[in-house]
């Protein structure tokens, strides 16, 4: 199933999106989440390192970068059950996060599963049954450096 092309239009929007996240994803907003680039296949989210998402260490703190992980997965699997019928439900069931380096600045979390992610979906919607995918997403800072690579398992059932 192809993702309807307003929902790319709505995520790179930048009054529209930071609406939503505001609304919905309030600690992403004022932390300064923010999807960077997005198509099917992959999608890039950053995080700023400022004082609203700071921790006592003068790094980004834990909890923001791992928003910013979630959400370059997130933002995949929302595309993929977007408007789809039947529709999808998704849930993350676990998260692991491995840190490598102090984010002492910006850091851009990469996830490029998302034809994995739409694969699992397809099988939840063919079999009935819940479907699960660990899905990876990574951290880079500007200099192209690893900063933390997330590991998170989303949930996918049909809805009946």
């Amino acid at each position: 199933m192809a993702i309807p092309p307003q929902f790319f239009k709505l995520i790179k929007h930048p009054i529209k999106f930071r609406l939503f996240l505001l609304s919905k994803l309030p600690s992403a907003f004022f932390s300064g989440v923010r999807v960077v680039d997005v198509n099917e296949e992959m999608c890039s989210v950053k995080v700023p390192y400022k004082w609203f998402s700071q921790n006592p260490f003068k790094s980004t703190y834990f909890a923001c970068l791992s928003m910013a992980a979630e959400m370059s997965t997130g933002v995949l699997a929302l595309a993929h059950i977007h408007k789809r019928n039947p529709a999808v439900s998704m849930l993350v069931q676990k998260i692991e996060g491995h840190f490598v380096k102090k984010a002492t600045a910006k850091t851009t979390f990469t996830c490029n599963d998302g034809l994995l992610i739409k694969q699992t979906i397809e099988d939840a919607v063919k079999s009935g049954e819940g479907k699960t995918i660990t899905t990876k997403a990574v951290g880079k800072n500007d200099t192209n450096e690893v900063i933390a690579e997330f590991f998170i398992t989303w949930s996918f059932k049909a809805k009946s």
